[in-house]
């Protein structure tokens, strides 16, 4: 988790992110879109870019441009981007949540929620557990013999520190 945000946990980047969902794909697009100096654009397109999330694509020579595109790992965040944008609906928007998420097909409201892919249950607090993973190091190993319920109480997380 922690290596995830490294590469994505900027609010900056997110949104960038979010914005290339939505079909930006030009600097002046993004700048227009968020009002985000070009200065810090420019270090967050790069860095994006750097990261495998986003690829530059020329698409003028005289002068040169450059646009930019989702990597398959950055279209792979479209789902915790949603889910990330109902958590904000459900507890940060009591005037009503100032986007919905519909069917692109049929318009009908949608409720991102995040599920497993093999048994497409719900992935939610205290149903899931954690264990160490084939890339885990010794200490790791040792800190976690057995699965930690992710949701369980400070005592069995305070391992994970």
């Amino acid at each position: 988790m922690a290596r995830s945000l490294e590469q994505v946990g900027d609010g900056w980047s997110l949104l960038l992110l979010r914005d290339a969902l939505l079909g930006a794909r030009r600097f002046q697009e993004f700048e227009q879109r968020l009002g985000i100096a070009p200065t810090t654009l420019t270090r967050r397109l790069d860095e994006l870019t750097r990261l495998g999330l986003l690829a530059r694509r020329s698409y003028e020579q005289r002068p040169p441009r450059e646009e930019y595109e989702l990597t398959a790992k950055g279209n792979d965040l479209a789902p915790i981007l949603l889910a990330l944008s109902a958590w904000g609906n459900r507890w940060l928007a009591p005037r009503g949540a100032p986007l919905e998420c519909v069917d692109a097909e049929t318009g009908e409201p949608i409720e991102p929620i995040v599920v497993d892919r093999c048994t497409l249950k719900p992935l939610v607090s205290g149903t899931v557990a954690l264990r160490a993973g084939p890339g885990a190091s010794r200490k790791l190993r040792r800190a976690l013999p057995c699965p930690i319920p992710f949701g369980a109480a400070p005592e069995a997380t305070e391992l994970l520190l």
